[in-house]
């Protein structure tokens, strides 16, 4: 009787009866089997349901903020490279630069040394420092000057030919007025005497003009039997004490009389090109004594 009545107590029944059930699942859960029961599926799916609805999120913000920071580092990267190249691009140009300076040097020494195998002068590289582009007035501003032992009417050339000569001349730079500029009709003009290369005892003339339509110079008095051609190479003769002998001219492009008919003219084109100014040669001369 005392038992019913216990188990009258509605708690402690309940109680009994959840007990036995959970010793019975733990039976039935530590027991060899091959498959879930369906409590534990259950429990399983629920539990696996739950931490989908919070990993997924997790798993998205977290994906994020490593995407933000791969992209601070990608854009660091690429700051990086911008600066390489940029660099590189600096350097590649400057690298341009002194190669076309240097082989423009190695031409210069290989034409001195040749210059001063065949004459006895001494030659100085100048560097171009500025252009006076007035047509009535082309010269250019080299920095070598009287320091440096350059003198009024020495000539200048490049490696190709002669361009002009040095028309004034300060401490540290010198003026160079360009062939260019000659003009017969010039109250104070520097004709050039010349002669063709394998020609010097039969070929003599003056170039004193220059004509800026054709961009050519005026060879004139060349005598009637003068064996002068087109294609010959022109040369400065060294007559007058002036210009040096041996500084390249132009070539000859046409032979024709003058208009009086006692003498011939030629049209030489010029050997140097005269619209890029980088290096000059100044040509020193043994000074005459007073």
């Amino acid at each position: 009787m005392q038992l019913f009545k216990l188990l009258g107590n509605k708690r402690l029944f309940i109680m009994l009866i959840g007990l036995v059930a959970f010793i019975a699942i733990m039976g039935f859960t530590l027991g060899p089997r091959a498959s879930l029961s369906w409590p534990e599926k259950f429990v399983k799916d629920t539990v696996g349901f739950v931490q989908s609805v919070f990993y997924k999120p997790a798993a998205y913000i977290a994906g994020f903020f490593e995407d933000v920071r791969n992209m601070k580092g990608i854009y660091e990267e690429n700051e990086e490279l911008r600066r390489a190249v940029a660099q590189y691009s600096r350097e590649s140009a400057s690298y341009n630069t002194m190669k076309a300076n240097y082989e423009e040097l190695q031409d210069i020494l290989g034409f001195t040394k040749n210059q001063k195998e065949r004459y006895k002068y001494n030659y100085r590289t100048a560097q171009v420092l500025s252009v006076n582009s007035d047509p009535n007035n082309r010269t250019l501003v080299v920095d070598l000057g009287e320091r440096d032992g350059v003198r009024p009417n020495m000539s200048v050339t490049t490696v190709d030919g002669m361009v002009g000569i040095i028309s004034s001349v300060s401490n540290f730079t010198s003026t160079v007025k360009l062939l260019t500029t000659m003009d017969a009709q010039d109250p104070n003009p520097q004709p050039i005497s010349v002669t063709a290369i394998g020609k010097e005892d039969k070929t003599f003339g003056v170039v004193e003009s220059y004509d800026e339509k054709t961009n050519t110079l005026l060879m004139t008095r060349i005598s009637e039997d003068d064996p002068i051609k087109k294609g010959d190479k022109i040369i400065s003769s060294g007559a007058g004490g002036v210009i040096p002998q041996g500084m390249i001219i132009g070539k000859v492009l046409s032979v024709q009389t003058s208009q009086y008919g006692q003498s011939r003219t030629a049209t030489i084109e010029p050997a140097a090109k005269f619209d890029d100014w980088k290096y000059l040669i100044i040509v020193f001369t043994p000074e005459e004594p007073e």
